[in-house]
C-alpha cells in the first residue's frame, strides 16, 4: 500500500487511470473521509463541498472520478446492470487500499451513496466507522425513473449535454453509462436493501424535502433494514443535491454525524470541530 499526498494525483485501478484529490491530513495522522459521487458526478462536482468537510471535521477528505467521468478515463458501454456493485466490490477496495486508508466514514451521494451501501454490507472492512450518504438509492421509484427520462430528453433536446461537457471529459460515456442503465428495463429489479442488513456501522441519511430523484421511502427503507443506528436529516427546500443546494445545512449533519461518531471511536483520534 502506499500513502496519500496532499494535492491532485491520478492513481491506476483496474487498468483505468483516475482523476483524484486528496485535501487535509493524509491516513496516518488522522480519519479520512472517502467521498463518492454520483451518477453523473466527478472530482469536481462536488464544488467546495470536499474542503468544507475538511474543516469542518479534521479529518482527511478523498475524492476521485470514477472511471467514466471527470477526467479520468472513458468506461465501456453499454455498463452492466450491476456496475454499481462492481464499483463496490472490484474498484473501491483496491482504491482503498491504494491511497492507505486506515479508518474513516465512507461518503456517498446518489449512485455513490449506493456503492457505499453495499461495499459496507458485502465486505467486512472493520476500518469502516460509519456511512454518510446523501440522496440513496436502495431500490427503484418510479419517480426516479421519471426524473431520469426527463433527463435523457434535456441532454438529447436541450442543454444538459453542454453543461455536463463542462465536467467530463467523455461526456457520451458519463451520461449514457448512467441513464441507459437506468432506464433499462431489467434496472427495475435493482435492490439492495438486503445489502444494508449487513451494515454493522451507524448511517447517517441526509435527504432533500424536494429531492427529484427519490423520496422518502429510501429512509424508511434504511430504517427497516439496518441493525444499526440509522439517523435522517430532511433538507428543507433542497433537491437531489443537498451539498450543493444547502451547503451549510448539509455540512452541519454531516460534520455533526462524522465528529460525534470518531471522537467516541477509541481507535481514531478525537477530531475537534
Amino acid at each position: 500500500m502506499t500513502n496519500a499526498t496532499t494535492g491532485t494525483r491520478r492513481l491506476a485501478i483496474r487498468g483505468a487511470s483516475l482523476e483524484t484529490r486528496w485535501i487535509g491530513p493524509p491516513p496516518n495522522e488522522a480519519p479520512s473521509i472517502v467521498m463518492l459521487h454520483e451518477g453523473l458526478g466527478s472530482l469536481g462536482l462536488w464544488g467546495q463541498f470536499p474542503e468544507a468537510l475538511a474543516g469542518a471535521t479534521g479529518c482527511g477528505v478523498f475524492a476521485w472520478s470514477r472511471a467514466g467521468y471527470g477526467g479520468s478515463d472513458p468506461a465501456s458501454l453499454p455498463r452492466p446492470l450491476t456496475y454499481m456493485h462492481d464499483e463496490a466490490l472490484q474498484a473501491l477496495p483496491l482504491l482503498l487500499d491504494t491511497i492507505g486508508f486506515r479508518h474513516g466514514i465512507l461518503l456517498g451521494h446518489s449512485d455513490g451513496a449506493s456503492i457505499a451501501t453495499i461495499y459496507a454490507g458485502g465486505v467486512q472492512d472493520h476500518r469502516i466507522r460509519g456511512l454518510a450518504l446523501i440522496a440513496p438509492h436502495f431500490f427503484v421509484e418510479d419517480v426516479s425513473i421519471a426524473s431520469i427520462e426527463r433527463a435523457r430528453v434535456a441532454y438529447e433536446k436541450a442543454d444538459l449535454r453542454d453543461r455536463l461537457a463542462k465536467h467530463h471529459a467523455n461526456v457520451d460515456v458519463a451520461f449514457r453509462g448512467w441513464n441507459d442503465t437506468w432506464l433499462n428495463p431489467g434496472f427495475r429489479s435493482w435492490d439492495i436493501r438486503e445489502s444494508i442488513g449487513y451494515i454493522r456501522v451507524p448511517i447517517l441519511i441526509v435527504q432533500g424535502t424536494e429531492d427529484q430523484y427519490g423520496t422518502d421511502a429510501q429512509i424508511q427503507a434504511a430504517r427497516d433494514e439496518a441493525y444499526c443506528p440509522v439517523d435522517a436529516v430532511m433538507i428543507s427546500g433542497a433537491g437531489h443535491a443537498a451539498h450543493l443546494e444547502r451547503p451549510a445545512e448539509t455540512l452541519a449533519a454531516v460534520a455533526e454525524f462524522v465528529n460525534t461518531l470518531l471522537a467516541v471511536d477509541q481507535k481514531a483520534k478525537p477530531v475537534q470541530q
